[in-house]
């Protein structure tokens, strides 16, 4: 197995790099040499595994101006955990050796709308639907109570983002990497009219990019 030689802080300041590019409208990665894809079809090596949602505006890749075998990218409407998920982000730790994981949600998530909505309304859901707003539901048991619309939305948004990583962190391999020192875990969200992305720190403002 070729690990990626780089760090998890390495790897999350090229992420940052990247989306302060893609932002000033200075991408580098519009076109790819074949010579760089004769090589990863010998073997990936991606820096970073990135959790996000399905929605088409959001694609990480461009979104962190990253080129071909850079980031190992599991999508799901409204980046919820599952079993899937789960096994993704375990084959990225042990069969790629990705130093830094990443939980990346966005602005006006039709999913976490949705499942705003849906516990105040008697309708009932499509089957599947509903068992992935299932998924949302716990993480939005602590919002405040005195939130317009919009603030309530944004709000549900980045507590969806951080139950994903608590359910990762809580799995026994996400216990012992984090006990190894190995994981590093990191929420974000994307906004829709800069292209920024807001990295969540433990003071929920923004981190340099």
């Amino acid at each position: 197995m070729h690990r990626p030689d780089i760090s998890a802080d390495e790897a999350l300041t090229r992420l940052k790099d990247g989306n302060a590019r893609f932002v000033r409208g200075q991408a580098r990665f519009s076109t790819v040499q074949k010579e760089v894809l004769a090589d990863l079809a010998k073997g990936q090596r991606p820096y970073a595994t990135i959790l996000g949602c399905s929605d088409s505006r959001v694609p990480p890749e461009l979104v962190f101006d990253a080129s071909f075998g850079e980031l190992f990218i599991v999508r799901v409407a409204g980046n919820v955990i599952s079993a899937e998920v789960i096994g993704s982000f375990q084959y990225a730790a042990v069969h790629l050796g990705t130093p830094l994981f990443v939980v990346l949600g966005h602005q006006r998530c039709g999913a976490v709308a949705a499942a705003l909505e849906a516990r105040s309304s008697i309708a009932p859901e499509h089957r599947r639907i509903a068992r992935l707003l299932d998924n949302i539901y716990p993480g939005l048991a602590e919002l405040p109570g005195e939130l317009s619309a919009d603030q309530r939305l944004e709000a549900a948004i980045e507590a969806n983002v951080r139950w994903s990583m608590k359910q990762i962190m809580e799995t026994p391999e996400g216990r012992q990497r984090h006990a190894e020192g190995v994981l590093k875990l990191v929420g974000a969200v994307y906004e829709l009219e800069t292209g920024l992305v807001r990295f969540l720190g433990s003071d929920r403002g923004r981190t340099g990019v």
